[in-house]
């Protein structure tokens, strides 16, 4: 029998895409998720990350914003599979599959998949536009504010800062693709207009279950979605 633990869930995509979502659309279906933030993100998990990849000089709100990590010079921690597996355990994990939910995931996918090449990745997308839109009017999305992280990209302004962020993350989901890592991509904003069809492919992929409930649970986080797509 496949141990589950080699084989986990990763759900990543550039922030503001929808991965909250999908993540706890995956949790309602039977997925283990453990102790997460509001985000969805395993709170213990997030910070192994984020003390190891993530420069300690860098504004906190800026963490995953930029800098990011340098790809050609990321550590691969030999025991990083241990230490993950350790806290998912102690958070309650027995059996069945588990999933880590992070657009940081992306951002050090070559640890990762080194830790567990047998995982099953889901890519949230969403229109340019979009996340662009969103990343200005969200108060914690911070980083191209600053004139200084303008000019270090080439930016100069901060929407042209967040599109160079944008481009980033595409970028890794080509490498991602490219390296052969075990991929679906889903768009979350297919649900906006009642189509659910990516949604049933990747829970079959997955071997998990549909369960009608979750379209009570979903359709209130659309509200605001559908009402700006009838708006335009």
């Amino acid at each position: 029998m496949q141990d589950k633990t080699n084989s986990p869930i990763f759900i990543t995509g550039i922030e503001r895409s929808g991965s909250s979502i999908i993540a706890k659309i995956m949790h309602a279906c039977g997925a283990f998720i453990g102790d997460v933030t509001s985000m969805q993100e395993n709170i213990e998990i997030k910070k192994l990350v984020e003390e190891n990849y993530y420069p300690k000089s860098v504004n906190c709100k800026y963490i995953g914003q930029y800098p990011l990590p340098d790809m050609s010079n990321l550590p691969i921690f030999m025991n990083w599979k241990q230490q993950v597996n350790s806290i998912v355990s102690q958070q309650g994990y027995t059996e069945g599959l588990w999933m880590y939910k992070s657009s940081k995931l992306c951002q050090t996918w070559q640890l990762w998949n080194y830790a567990y090449p047998n995982a099953k990745w889901i890519i949230v997308r969403r229109r340019t536009g979009d996340i662009i839109h969103s990343c200005l009017s969200t108060a914690y999305m911070a980083a191209f504010k600053n004139g200084s992280i303008q000019k270090a990209v080439g930016a100069t302004n901060e929407k042209e800062g967040w599109l160079w962020w944008v481009h980033e993350h595409e970028k890794l989901f080509v490498e991602m693709i490219e390296a052969g890592l075990n991929c679906k991509v889903i768009w979350p904003e297919r649900m906006v207009t009642g189509d659910y069809q990516q949604l049933y492919e990747t829970l079959d992929w997955l071997g998990l279950p549909w369960k009608s409930e979750i379209l009570i649970m979903v359709e209130p986080l659309l509200y605001k979605s559908r009402q700006k797509e009838r708006s335009k």
